[in-house]
Order: C-alpha cells, then sequence, then structure tokens
C-alpha cells in the first residue's frame, strides 16, 4: 500500500512533491523519510513520509552530517577573530604537537589533511561518545601521513579535534558555542546533545537492508582489518558495534559527538543551512559573504586515503557540487550522512537543503534518492 505523503510546497514546487511521492511508493513498506528546504531564507518544501506518529518534528540520527554543524561554529570563531585558519593547532592546543605534528594549521586540520584519522589501538564505544576523550588521545597518536601533505576523511575524530581547538580558544566546547548561538535561536531541531525532555521525539536508526547482489557489492568493497579505512571507521576494534548503535545509543545522543553525534529533523538540516546564508525571520545570515567563500572553496581535492576515491572538501565542508550534484553552483557546501541523510547551503541559488530517513540507505553515505531530490528543488529554485 502506498504512503501517504504529508506536508506542503510552496507555489511552483510542485514537482518535487510529485518526485518524493514517487521515489516513497517504490520503497519498502517501512520507508520513513522527510525532505525540507529554504530559498532565500522562505521554506518551500516541507515534507514526510512514514508511520502514524512521525511528523516534521520527528528526529533521526544523521552521522556525519553532523559535522556541517561543528563546521559552522569554527566558521563563526574564524569570523569573529577567535580562531585564525593559518595559526598552527599547537598555539591552542600545544599538547598535539607531539609525534610530528607540530607545524600543522587549523586549515590544514579541518580540510582532513592532518593524517590522524583514528587510534592504532582504535576507540571504546565510551571513547567515541566523549569528543574530549577522542582528542586527548589523539594528541600522543603519530600520524598515518605526513601532516599536510594528503588527504583522507577523519570520519569519527574531526568535530574531536576541531572541537578541542575550539574549546581550548573560547573556554566553551564546541556543542555549548553551538547550542548558544545557533541552534537555540533559531530553534533548530538539530541537536548535539539531544536534552533527556526531547528522547520521545527519536526514533532509533534501522540498519541497511541490501538485497544478495548489494550484499555481495558491499562485501566485495569490505577494506582489509589494519586499512586506513578500518582505523578511520574503528572497525579495527574486536567486537566493534554496527553503524547504527552509534546513533542508537543514548549516551551519544545525549553528549553529541561533533564528527557523528547529531540528531535532527530535516527542518533542523535545511534550517542550519538558511541560517548560514540567508536572512531568516529578521535574523540576518549567520556567515558574511566573505566567510561562506571561504568554507565553500575547495582545500582538498584528489585521491582520499580513507575513501580510497576521489573527493573534495572545503573547510570541513564537503564541496556539494563537485562531490554529489553538479547541477548546484560553485561553492555550495554541506555535508552528508552514512544512513543516507544530506545537508547544505548553495549560495548561489540562495537554496538550503535537509534529507533524513529512518533506514540506512544503500550503499551508505547520502541516500541515492537525493540526486532526484536535489534536482527537483534546484530546478524549482531557479
Amino acid at each position: 500500500m502506498t504512503q501517504e505523503i504529508h506536508g506542503t510546497v510552496a507555489d511552483g514546487f510542485e514537482e518535487v512533491r510529485a518526485e518524493f511521492a514517487a521515489f516513497v511508493a517504490t520503497e519498502r513498506h517501512d520507508y520513513e523519510g522527510q525532505l525540507c528546504a529554504y530559498v532565500g531564507g522562505r521554506r518551500v518544501v516541507d515534507l514526510w513520509a512514514g508511520p502514524d506518529g512521525v511528523s516534521a518534528d520527528t528526529l533521526y540520527g544523521v552521522f556525519s552530517s553532523t559535522k556541517g554543524a561543528a563546521h559552522i561554529v569554527v566558521a563563526l570563531l574564524v569570523q569573529d577573530g577567535t580562531l585564525e585558519l593559518d595559526r598552527k593547532v599547537t598555539y591552542y592546543w600545544p599538547e598535539f604537537g607531539a609525534e610530528g605534528k607540530g607545524a600543522l594549521t587549523l586549515r590544514e586540520l579541518v580540510t582532513h589533511r592532518a593524517g590522524l584519522v583514528g587510534l592504532d589501538a582504535g576507540f571504546t564505544e565510551e571513547e567515541l561518545a566523549d569528543d574530549r576523550m577522542i582528542a586527548e588521545r589523539l594528541a600522543d597518536q603519530r600520524p598515518f601521513w605526513r601532516p599536510g601533505t594528503a588527504f583522507g576523511y577523519h570520519a569519527l575524530v574531526i568535530g574531536a579535534l576541531a572541537g578541542e581547538v575550539v574549546r581550548r580558544a573560547t573556554g566553551r566546547t564546541l556543542q555549548e558555542v553551538y547550542e548558544e548561538r545557533v541552534r537555540a535561536p533559531y530553534g533548530l531541531a538539530f541537536h548535539l546533545g539531544l536534552p533527556a525532555s526531547e528522547e520521545p521525539r527519536f526514533r532509533s536508526v534501522q540498519p541497511m537492508a541490501p538485497t544478495p547482489q548489494q550484499r555481495a557489492v558491499l562485501d566485495a568493497a569490505r577494506p582489509g582489518p589494519h586499512s586506513l579505512a578500518s582505523i578511520a571507521f574503528n572497525t579495527h576494534v574486536p567486537g566493534a558495534g554496527e553503524l547504527e548503535d552509534h546513533a542508537n545509543s543514548r549516551t551519544v545522543r545525549a553528549k553529541g559527538p561533533a564528527s557523528a553525534g547529531g540528531v535532527a529533523a530535516a527542518r533542523g538540516l535545511a534550517g542550519l543551512y538558511a541560517a548560514a546564508i540567508s536572512e531568516v525571520d529578521g535574523r540576518p545570515p549567520l556567515l558574511k559573504p566573505d566567510t561562506v567563500a571561504e568554507v565553500g572553496q575547495i582545500h582538498s581535492v584528489g585521491h582520499d586515503l580513507v575513501a580510497r576515491a576521489h573527493k573534495t572538501f572545503g573547510l570541513g565542508f564537503q564541496a556539494t557540487a563537485e562531490s554529489w550534484y553538479p547541477c548546484l553552483g560553485a561553492g555550495a557546501f554541506g555535508h552528508s550522512g552514512a544512513g543516507g541523510s544530506q545537508a547544505f547551503a548553495d549560495p548561489r541559488s540562495g537554496l538550503a537543503y535537509g534529507y533524513t530517513r529512518r533506514r540506512c540507505a544503500f550503499p551508505g553515505g547520502a541516500a541515492p534518492e537525493n540526486e532526484r531530490f536535489v534536482r527537483a528543488v534546484h530546478g524549482a529554485a531557479l
């Protein structure tokens, strides 16, 4: 039975609703997802599908889409002058210089060039929930490549590394700065640290349900147990949990680790990027034009040593047009999440986009359906 599509679209965005409905009609009967978009600070798409009780306010684990919120904080502090991108990390965090990391700059750190993707011994589940513990352990770790000479996705640690610089510079955690300057003022349904009072809104992440053919593809691509990818995703640790276990941990949700511990609705994802680039409800954009241009400028491009593929990163953000959706303008920036979430801003069109889904999508990363949704939203926004 085809699920009902809930929500609204603005005039001119009817094709987006039709595209969302067409996708949902082909999905499993238990599909849950949300799609939201703003143009010029105005919400123009607000759709969702799922069983009774699911709404636009339902919260889902968004994995690495969390990195977008973390690096909005870094961008704000750079804009303020509190952080300087070309200062050495050791200026803020002296202990970081151990094992040959002393020359690395903050700019290089947030563009995945530190070579510090994980620990030889791995992290415990308790440590992965706590950015302070991650940072303390990484300070003594020898990098896996000469810092600054190459890049690779720091999947579970980049938020902790950037967060420790924020804490040393401000005396506040990255999560506290985000709450005070970004989430609370805009009322965003995007939490780095979910209060217990909001727990009833959360729907646990469901594991991927691949077909036998898809399972064969995943198995063939599985990295070796001592590879950079395994170290970066902590899967080299005996007994390491599954992807969804991270988001489904109440400890992770409560602490909101800044690499992959965020909880959000699509409204929150899109709302974050709308606030970053546009006036929303009379509030000026969080980021000035020069800052928007800086964070969206490509800094790392080429062979990602962890992903073993061609990737592009701006200042902590994925370069969304080059990484995912070529229909977008140059300088688009955002971040996808392993379960299928996607969020970004396209400053040239004024578009801000957010998508969530409950069940992890094949093959991981941004769910494939985002490509058709983004084309439809972007086409309507022009």
